[in-house]
């Protein structure tokens, strides 16, 4: 089984052999479920396709919050190290995307009296100006519901892949656009009750856009046609707890030449069948609910926490059928396990921070812990790993990062003295953060 780093040392050999080097040449979006590439080990899913310097989705190209980049800023402030500081309109909690020189972000736009519309928009990655500000969703007071005071009405990231840009706003709407802003579909069709509203972001397989819809009743994991906006399958979930919303983002794998789509809810994980949507193995965790973190995976397993009230972290082997709770589950520890951010898997460790700021890492094949530290602040947003460093962002503002290997070691702290609950993105040697009201983009001289 390829560790995660491997991901990165064959992604440009991908691109090469099926002739996919620029996004918006080549294939469309990785029109076929399955490529001649098991002699490489490896999997993959259209924001895979990217070159080193793309960040196409939520938690980077591999989804895993993984990073080549060779020479992040160690250190920034609201002053330091920022080569652009950008004034943001609109309310998001979404985080940045990159692809070929341009920023792509969501937000919600505030309107007098009534509910706000939902824009993406494009910045240069230059300069931070914008390039255009497109109103994808109209206000509806109808389709709005109460959000939770660390949620906004555009919490989940778009995906750009084969020249088109997925944006997808949970049970307010989907849609595509081409990269100059023009509305290719929208998708309303989606209706469930989210709770907390929307959160989860969307996953590319194939041509298939895939994401959850967990809310208060009959949660279900749904898929749309990517070039045409809809219904390809729906699936009505197996797992249940008391509490049936989460807001947790699929995660595609290998296993054993096919693909997998693993996707956390209350009450517990499954995979499914990308062609059919048909469950291939479930494993339970109790009364876990509002499941948020992304899973990762390596070591033949997925790694992933349980969501609230009392989380834990889990391994869970994924070569199983049926529900394999009592058979396929490799390890499960409470101790510093996060109800918010997602994990990072960095060949034999696994790291992690929990709400309330505790930083931990594990020995991924056992989930013995190595260590554990407090960094200070809450936490939301999802660690990085890049350059041997692990980035933390809490909520306060202020970034950590904490050399990674077994022996804790703090690198530097450091405070924009803005609120931040969007995770970062990695393009180069920069690093792109969304606050509550400016974008930046810090890179070292």
């Amino acid at each position: 089984m390829q560790s995660p780093h491997r991901f990165h040392e064959i992604r440009s050999k991908v691109a090469e052999f099926i002739g996919f080097r620029r996004v918006g040449e080549g294939i469309p979006c990785g029109r076929i479920f399955r490529l001649p590439l098991a002699g490489l080990g490896f999997f993959m899913t259209s924001a895979m396709l990217f070159g080193a310097e793309q960040w196409p989705e939520f938690r980077g190209p591999t989804g895993q919050g993984l990073s080549k980049s060779q020479s992040p800023p160690l250190k920034w402030s609201s002053a330091k190290n920022v080569r652009w500081k950008a004034p943001l309109s609109g309310i998001g909690w979404s985080s940045p995307v990159v692809v070929d020189s341009r920023i792509y972000l969501t937000s919600a736009v505030p309107v007098e009296g009534g509910s706000p519309s939902l824009h993406v928009s494009c910045r240069d990655f230059a300069t931070g100006e914008p390039f255009w500000d497109v109103k994808v969703f109209a206000s509806n007071p109808g389709a709005v519901t109460r959000i939770h005071q660390k949620n906004s009405d555009a919490s989940p990231t778009p995906i750009v892949a084969g020249g088109r840009l997925f944006v997808h706003f949970g049970h307010l709407g989907t849609a595509c656009l081409n990269l100059d802003g023009k509305v290719i579909w929208r998708n309303t069709s989606l209706a469930y009750s989210p709770v907390h509203g929307n959160g989860g972001s969307p996953a590319l397989v194939g041509d298939l856009l895939v994401f959850s819809c967990d809310g208060a009743s009959d949660p279900f994991i749904v898929a749309l046609d990517s070039q045409t906006g809809t219904e390809r399958w729906k699936t009505p979930r197996s797992v249940s707890a008391p509490k049936r919303f989460s807001y947790s983002t699929p995660l595609v794998i290998q296993v054993g030449g096919d693909l997998q789509i693993v996707s956390p809810a209350s009450g517990g994980i499954c995979a499914y069948s990308p062609l059919t949507g048909q469950e291939i193995w479930r494993a339970r965790y109790g009364d876990g609910y509002s499941v948020i973190p992304r899973p990762v995976f390596g070591h033949g397993m997925v790694f992933l926490a349980t969501g609230y009230d009392r989380p834990n972290a889990m391994a869970i082997r994924v070569d199983g059928k049926g529900d394999v709770t009592d058979t396929h589950v490799a390890w499960s520890v409470s101790r510093g396990a996060p109800n918010t951010p997602s994990l990072v898997l960095d060949g034999e460790e696994l790291y992690m921070v929990s709400d309330a700021g505790i930083a931990s890492c594990l020995e991924a094949k056992t989930g013995t812990a190595i260590w554990s530290e407090r960094l200070g602040g809450n936490f939301s947003a999802s660690p990085v790993l890049a350059a041997g460093r692990l980035y933390f962002q809490n909520e306060e503002g202020v970034g950590f990062v904490v050399k990674a290997g077994r022996r804790y070691e703090l690198l530097a702290r450091n405070d924009i003295q803005e609120r931040t609950l969007a995770s970062p993105a990695f393009v180069g040697d920069s690093i792109v953060l969304r606050g509550a009201a400016h974008l930046y983009r810090f890179e070292a001289p």
